[in-house]
């Protein structure tokens, strides 16, 4: 799923990038089988070309339909790519939901910026 990281094999965990250990942390979650992924924020602080590789690796996943995502993210663009549904939160309480299609039209964006 990450092939960077079969190239980094001869190196410790905490010796890879912040990228490539946020790929790492995705594979031992899926190492265990799970029906429920819950990804916290999987982008933040990760470079545009790791974002697109985890992106590509999400997408793949939900494909397969054999598990449930939770995506919990604030970088808008790539959510957006990956939605089926979408909950927006403020101060801890649900002000949007609505279909991922439905995103741009319903002002999702427009309701997250400052």
């Amino acid at each position: 799923m990450f092939p960077v990281l079969k190239q980094m094999m001869h190196r410790r965990g905490g010796d890879l990038s912040g990228g490539q250990q946020q790929q790492l942390a995705i594979g031992r979650a899926l190492a265990m089988g799970p029906k429920l992924l819950i990804l916290d924020e999987p982008t933040k602080g990760i470079q545009p070309s790791i974002i697109k590789d985890i992106e590509r690796a999400i997408r793949m996943l939900a494909e397969t339909g054999e598990m449930a995502i939770l995506l919990v993210e604030q970088y808008y663009d790539f959510a957006e790519s990956l939605a089926d549904q979408y909950l927006l939160m403020e101060r801890g309480e649900f002000i949007m939901r609505g279909r991922g299609e439905t995103m741009p039209q319903d002002g999702v964006r427009e309701a997250l910026t400052v």
